[in-house]
């Protein structure tokens, strides 16, 4: 969603747009192609190189194009196997992203935060382990960890000097646990925010993620990053302000998911700038509005001529 918003400013406000891609999804069909293959998860990869692809129509629609029957294809992606076919014709996960991205005409980099074999573990307050991303994932209680096995995988260089590099570093929207903070548990992405030129911002969720960030309002969120981060490290969050649509709240409460609350005082008063507008898209779904999105973020850039962005999650 993020990176579809900004995408339009690319070789205009934004010289350079960079997303650094989790590698630790272990459910459907990419993790059904990581065991069978040795490769890494190609899912989320493939969703930014589709949401970066220079027209979104055909082609982008051919790689999101999932099959829903046939023995060994149902509930795969056509763009899943293609980046699985690429990486065993030139043996290198990095390279079959290259192709995909010529192929598209993607307007951006894509970059995996490792290419190491990484599993994702955590332990719930309850004590209890969760061993697997989807198991994190629907853990349903807050968790004390998270934790990486290998725990020191060495990260991607590329991805290292894209975020030490950026002018801006947004972490997420996204999974909170298993898509933004996976990637600042690898060493080396977590010391590159960290030391990176740029200011670091968090977009908040619109809505608790059921499973995961039950409870969680905003504050939750930031201090979760933090605790892997360092306190400061957050300059700015950016927060929807326009009303949530009421009719649409009981559907997702009976699914577990709540409003994330924010508290701007709080916020203040730990000196996190706030960036506020409304972001909300129009339809039945409570999400964000790409193009509102991206132009928020936008707003938080100084202003620089050709500024490089690098987003992870």
């Amino acid at each position: 969603m993020l990176l579809g918003g900004l995408k339009r400013w690319v070789g205009g406000p934004i010289g350079d747009l960079t997303a650094v891609v989790t590698v630790s999804d272990d459910g459907g069909s990419s993790g059904r192609l990581r065991r069978e293959f040795g490769i890494l998860p190609p899912g989320d990869i493939r969703s930014c190189i589709v949401a970066l692809a220079d027209d979104e129509d055909l082609l982008a629609r051919l790689f999101e194009y999932r099959f829903d029957e046939g023995e060994g294809l149902s509930g795969h992606s056509f763009g899943n196997l293609f980046l699985t076919a690429l990486a065993g014709i030139t043996g290198d996960f990095y390279q079959a992203i290259l192709t995909a991205e010529a192929v598209l005409s993607v307007r951006g980099r894509i970059l995996p935060a490792t290419l190491s074999d990484l599993k994702l573990h955590a332990r719930g307050l309850s004590g209890r382990t969760y061993k697997g991303e989807s198991a994190v994932g629907g853990s349903g209680e807050p968790l004390q960890e998270i934790l990486l096995e290998p725990d020191k995988p060495p990260a991607f260089g590329p991805a290292v000097d894209a975020i030490r590099q950026a002018d801006l570093v947004i972490l997420g929207p996204g999974s909170l646990y298993t898509s933004v903070i996976a990637n600042l548990l690898i060493p080396e992405i977590g010391a590159a925010v960290q030391q990176s030129r740029g200011r670091v911002v968090l977009p908040l969720n619109l809505m608790t993620q059921a499973g995961e960030t039950d409870g969680m309002n905003g504050l939750d969120h930031l201090d979760a990053v933090e605790r892997y981060l360092g306190i400061g490290a957050v300059d700015a969050v950016v927060v929807n302000t326009a009303p949530l649509p009421a009719e649409r709240l009981p559907a997702y409460r009976e699914e577990g998911s709540e409003p994330v609350v924010v508290d701007e005082v709080a916020f203040r008063q730990r000196g996190i700038e706030i960036v506020g507008d409304d972001l909300l898209a129009a339809g039945r779904l409570i999400r964000h509005d790409r193009y509102k999105l991206g132009s928020a973020i936008l707003s938080v850039l100084e202003a620089e001529d050709e500024p490089a962005v690098s987003t992870t999650g």
